[in-house]
């Protein structure tokens, strides 16, 4: 029988993706998905334009941590990709609270209707940042979490309540955790798209600290089909790191897209550094690539060209975002 998919958050930026990619023409077929995203500030029904009218597709405005909400959902659906999150590193460290609502609360309701529902498999979709920065080396799956924002603190929480829905329950969760996304469609609050889009409007770029920070870049398609190979083939109860295997510092990055923009040093304004800010992300994905056959795809500089191109030819879309914000 074909699934039925409840992806909660599916407006988001990789939420979304994930989406087109299950209903677009290269997808499975015959999969009912159902998205549910509360539509803040970073969700957008738009990003959904190119499957919204597919007969496969019902989407729900609303919170996941409405219980009456997600169990009224939960009951038509045996699989469910958990995206629903607040992820701004900045926003969370500005105020909490929200983020611990969301991303921990919202988890725990998620996951009690998944259990009195009988659904199958729930892929709980992390971030690398719940290991905090590492000096050198590379984050296994086993290793200590030690998360240092807000936002990395409450996604580790809601980690462990899913895998101890697993080992309590015996309920088949998945966790993933991915490096740095960038790709079309991104909220203009994080780094690739918040640059970009300031060096279109002829502004400059706000570089925190020294801009030695470094990041792994994993491009959205790539995650998304990591995604699919741990919802089919993943292992319950186990972790799964996404990377994407283009390590850069934030100062490197910032000058590839200065170059994309036909922009030059001068528009880089340095900012004092963000509180707590983590040194280096680095996950080691050896494990879903021996057991999953999972390689990143991507082209690193042909992609993020693409994406300036992509932002390039939307200002609408974007600039209806920051008014927004």
């Amino acid at each position: 029988m074909s699934p039925r998919i409840l992806v909660t958050g599916g407006a988001g930026f990789i939420g979304s993706a994930y989406v087109r990619s299950l209903l677009g023409p290269d997808g499975p077929g015959g999969t009912a998905v159902t998205v549910l995203d509360k539509l803040t500030y970073a969700g957008s029904v738009a990003r959904l334009d190119p499957v919204f009218a597919h007969p496969d597709l019902t989407f729900v405005q609303g919170d996941v941590c409405d219980a009456p909400l997600v169990a009224s959902l939960m009951a038509g659906h045996d699989q469910v990709v958990h995206f629903a999150a607040e992820s701004h590193v900045d926003r969370s460290i500005a105020d909490g609270g929200d983020f611990t609502r969301t991303n921990v609360v919202g988890t725990q309701v998620l996951l009690d209707a998944a259990l009195r529902h009988g659904v199958r498999t729930f892929v709980q979709v992390s971030t690398d940042e719940v290991y905090g920065s590492l000096p050198t080396g590379a984050a296994k799956e086993t290793d200590r979490l030690r998360p240092s924002s807000p936002y990395a603190a409450s996604k580790a929480a809601a980690d462990l309540i899913a895998l101890a829905h697993h080992h309590t329950h015996g309920l088949d969760v998945r966790v993933t955790r991915c490096s740095n996304n960038f790709g079309p469609y991104q909220h203009p609050e994080k780094l690739v798209p918040r640059f970009l889009t300031a060096l279109l409007e002829g502004g400059t770029v706000p570089l925190y600290g020294d801009g030695l920070q470094i990041r792994d870049w994993l491009y959205v398609d790539d995650h998304v089909r990591a995604l699919e190979l741990v919802r089919l083939s993943g292992r319950p109860g186990e972790i799964y790191n996404i990377g994407g295997g283009t390590s850069l510092t934030n100062l490197d990055l910032t000058h590839r897209l200065l170059a994309l923009c036909g922009a030059g040093p001068e528009r880089i304004v340095t900012v004092e550094d963000r509180k707590g800010h983590d040194r280096r992300y680095a996950v080691d994905h050896t494990k879903i690539t021996t057991e999953l056959g999972y390689h990143p795809r991507s082209d690193f500089a042909a992609d993020l060209a693409a994406t300036a191109e992509w932002y390039k030819r939307h200002p609408d879309w974007w600039r209806s975002l920051l008014t927004a914000r």
